[in-house]
């Protein structure tokens, strides 16, 4: 059976309250705004860097209260002619919340308000005077000014516009039903000042907090750059550190492959062995290559030249000398065997404090110095302070040299000490362990036939 197209199903219509939904929406919001603090009761300028600033909260609403107080009793009695008990109680009601306004001045507004509008009934039934001014007195308008300050620069714009409502509502109601003789001139100031008060302190809360947003993303901002430093120097490293494995693992197979031609009468378990080690070690390299090619930047190659190691410092200080930077070399004669990594650590630590003093203090007198003692390598580099006041090479340093520095260290399992010194200087010592005395340096065949590895083999 057809349908006419009357049938035919449709959505929901439109609401037709959607203006009165929208407007008791934004009511129940302004309502939660007055009756729910925004932030925590903790004092402004808590997080302040000095004493003083974290006590001037405290300081300001001492003053406030201990001027307020008394002002607006006499005020009352002098001048508008309220009883003494009835105007000291509206005085400590409008006065003493005041106190609150370092960290809880929607609370304080929750008393003040009220308070204010009961003074403001209790003045309607007095004799109006010559120079009364209805419904806020002077003292009263002023000390209310303070809190809207107060709340412009702690509660949200929700909610200082439901204080602003709230207040200008209050002054429209009292200015309606006041007698035709009684002045009203101050309940349309408060709404006016207030908002000029509301609108200042909204804007220095808003300047503070996208200060402190601005200073949240440098300070995260630094620690990425920070970290991504360290994931490079750690790539760099692991690169270095395949050079130096590639090396030794190339020795073993070569070694293992010419074993059964260069020593006579192995029974054939023992080729089987040696070939089983050659194996391994191919295997090893073209893992450590797989892996390496990953850790290379797209179309770059590996280094050809061999990494440099403590032979090359005396090279390195001379280059740095031409640099025009005034170094001596200190290096013991007999090391001992230094392990290749812990070879290249001292070099590249080396290289990198050189390099920090020419970048920030060039010029400086500096002094190396490379010592074995207590089964330990130590590499000490200390410079003076700059010969003249000039600025750095680089005045915006991090830091990120020393991150390299402690990573190879940690590498190598010793310790890292860096920091200034009392005359202007600077101090790089690193502490790395090196083998036994009785013990060859890992990877080292000293005790095998010299023997080349091939290029295919790196």
């Amino acid at each position: 059976m057809a349908t006419s197209p009357s049938s035919s199903p449709a959505g929901p219509p439109p609401p037709a309250d959607g203006l009165l939904s929208a407007a008791r929406r934004n009511l129940r919001e302004l309502a939660h705004g007055l009756s729910h603090a925004s932030h925590p009761s903790t004092p402004l300028l808590a997080d302040a860097p000095k004493q003083w600033q974290r006590l001037l909260p405290y300081v300001v609403v001492l003053a406030l209260a201990a001027t307020f107080i008394p002002v607006t009793i006499t005020v009352l009695t002098s001048q508008y002619g309220v009883p003494g008990a009835v105007a000291g109680a509206l005085g400590v009601a409008q006065a003493a919340p005041l106190l609150m306004l370092a960290h809880r001045p929607l609370q304080a507004w929750w008393i003040i308000f009220p308070a204010d509008i009961v003074g403001a009934l209790v003045l309607l039934a007095r004799d109006p005077g010559r120079l009364d001014v209805w419904p806020w007195p002077p003292p009263t308008l002023i000390a209310y000014l303070f809190l809207l300050l107060a709340l412009g620069l702690r509660e949200t714009r929700r909610t200082v516009v439901a204080v602003w409502a709230a207040t200008a509502a209050a002054g429209a109601v009292l200015h309606l039903i006041a007698p035709s003789d009684r002045a009203t001139g101050s309940a349309l100031l408060l709404p006016i000042l207030g908002a000029v008060v509301l609108v200042i302190g909204a804007a220095v809360r808003e300047r503070g907090e996208a200060t402190r947003r601005l200073a949240e993303q440098e300070t995260i901002s630094e620690a990425e750059r920070a970290q991504r430093t360290l994931l490079e120097e750690r790539t760099r490293i692991a690169r270095e550190l395949h050079d130096v494995v590639a090396h030794h693992m190339s020795v073993i197979t070569v070694q293992a492959d010419s074993a059964p031609y260069r020593i006579s009468g192995l029974s054939e378990p023992a080729r089987e062995e040696f070939a089983s080690i050659a194996a391994a070690a191919r295997e090893s390299l073209g893992e450590m290559r797989r892996l390496l090619s990953v850790l290379r930047s797209d179309g770059t190659e590996g280094d050809r030249a061999p990494q440099p190691g403590l032979d090359r410092l005396q090279q390195l200080v001379e280059a740095t000398v031409r640099a025009g930077l005034p170094v001596t070399l200190s290096r013991a004669a007999d090391l001992g065997e230094v392990p290749s990594a812990v070879d290249l650590s001292a070099y590249r630590i080396v290289q990198e404090a050189l390099a920090n003093v020419v970048r920030h203090a060039p010029g400086a007198r500096t002094q190396v110095s490379v010592r074995a003692a207590a089964g330990h390598l130590n590499v000490l580099v200390v410079n003076g302070p700059a010969p003249k006041p000039a600025s750095p090479l680089e005045s915006a340093g991090t830091g990120h040299g020393l991150v390299g520095m402690r990573e190879r260290v940690r590498l190598t399992g010793g310790t890292l000490d860096t920091g200034p010194l009392p005359d202007g200087g600077f101090r790089v010592a690193a502490r790395m362990p090196l083998p036994p005395a009785d013990a060859p340096a890992a990877g080292s065949p000293s005790d095998s036939p010299s023997v080349q590895p091939s290029p295919e083999d790196l």
